[in-house]
């Protein structure tokens, strides 16, 4: 913990960005799969945030960035299966899509980009991801052979084209050409994936609380209030516009793929005006920790998940053998709270193609006992999480065991609501 009455290190928003875009000739260390030897794994869930796309907003009277959605191997950054995920996707018709996920694009394919849609970096960084993973889980630790079937396997989206797209390009290298057959992919109406569950007043009023945080602090700071004026001038609109058009996300994508920044004939939105909003966003980002509102608001949000999650570790710990790999492709919004809820408040904003694993092992020498590790984009972080923090320090084993997770999720995730269940979190006021 900082000490209040120190200066909080300084934050280089530049670098921040940059691990925000998660350029691939980034390389990550990865601790996935990395237990005692005597430990079988028998589960594996992933949460991951679609990869790199262009922006939802757009700067009005300024002209879009000129980014390509065409994937070209040729082109960088490229990956040495990308040829083979265009030809395999193009084969998909057989796949089993709930909803309106049958009727998105298996991949992006337009030469100017579509707002919101995923770039070929963003599908690198998934096949990335995927190749990652196989290496790990398939090939090390034989979590699905060669036989595998579709009830082994369960697949959830979002009904966005980016995170349908993100998810088969993650599938696609961790299963290199598999059975379109065996492919069910279930949808997602919710960013949250609270499915049946949704129904949760006092969520609703957490979320309108952190909302309201974020504008007090941000009327509060003089700096950005001047860069949006000066970037209004620019563009030749009122700042309360530029403002609704959410800037940094366009912002982000010229940065993330160095495209120079907009200009008219009243000058040009340049690098300081973007450090000074990103540095908004990470100080936002700090308070919202101090805070706890928006923790509280993660609690409610992430439990349906969570649960299912727990449910689902429970049935293979009694031997059954379904549904032992989940993919769950979402967004900053899915995986931010999810952290949040965990306790992993080191963990830094969910960059594009941000990856969440949670690992279910079995002890080989105590067939009964069941454990966990939850690792996010490749750096364990189960003794950062609220249940295991304690269990480290007086555990040998690099692993927390499944009970504390189950007792999480089932009881203490309510505690702070003088709750003891998700339905009287979600309807009792707090006092």
């Amino acid at each position: 913990m900082l000490d209040p009455l120190t200066e909080p290190p300084a934050i280089d928003p530049i670098y921040e960005a940059r691990v925000y875009c998660n350029i691939p000739t980034i390389t990550e260390r990865s601790m996935e799969g990395q237990v005692p030897h005597y430990f079988k794994l028998v589960s594996v869930h992933v949460l991951i945030r679609h990869g790199d796309r262009y922006p939802l907003y757009a700067i009005p009277k300024t002209k879009r960035p000129d980014i390509d959605c065409m994937l070209v191997s040729s082109r960088k950054p490229s990956h040495p299966q990308l040829e083979a995920f265009i030809r395999h996707m193009s084969k998909g018709s057989e796949a089993q899509m709930d909803g309106t996920l049958s009727s998105l694009p298996r991949y992006p394919s337009h030469a100017s980009c579509e707002m919101g849609e995923l770039t070929q970096t963003g599908v690198v960084q998934h096949l990335q991801n995927g190749q990652l993973l196989r290496e790990i889980y398939i090939k090390k630790h034989k979590l699905l052979l060669s036989d595998w079937t579709a009830k082994h396997l369960y697949l959830e989206s979002t009904g966005k084209s980016r995170t349908l797209q993100s998810g088969l390009a993650l599938l696609y290298t961790l299963l290199p050409d598999f059975d379109w057959k065996k492919i069910n992919v279930r949808h997602q109406w919710s960013t949250i994936f609270c499915s049946g569950s949704c129904d949760c007043p006092m969520r609703n009023h957490y979320l309108e609380e952190e909302q309201r945080r974020q504008y007090s602090l941000r009327v509060k700071n003089n700096d950005l209030e001047r860069v949006y004026v000066d970037m209004a001038k620019i563009v030749g609109i009122p700042t309360r516009q530029l403002r609704a058009s959410n800037p940094i996300d366009s912002l982000l994508c010229y940065f993330c793929h160095n495209v120079s920044f907009p200009c008219t004939k009243n000058g040009c939105i340049n690098i300081e005006h973007f450090k000074i909003i990103k540095t908004h966003q990470l100080e936002d980002e700090r308070e919202r920790q101090e805070k706890k509102l928006y923790f509280f608001y993660a609690l409610l949000a992430t439990h349906p998940l969570l649960n299912q999650t727990v449910n689902r570790m429970q049935r293979i710990a009694e031997g059954k053998k379904e549904e032992v790999l989940v993919l769950y492709s979402a967004h900053d919004v899915t995986l931010s709270p999810v952290l949040s809820a965990l306790g992993i408040t080191e963990a830094r904003f969910p960059r594009f193609a941000a990856r969440l694993v949670f690992e279910l092992w079995q002890d080989g020498k105590k067939r009964r006992e069941h454990f966990i590790r939850i690792l996010y984009n490749g750096v364990d972080v189960t003794f950062q999480t609220s249940f295991c923090q304690d269990h480290n320090m007086h555990s040998s084993k690099p692993v927390c065991p499944l009970e504390k997770f189950v007792h999480f999720v089932k009881r203490d995730m309510f505690s702070v609501f003088n709750s003891t269940n998700y339905y009287d979190a979600c309807h009792r006021r707090p006092l």
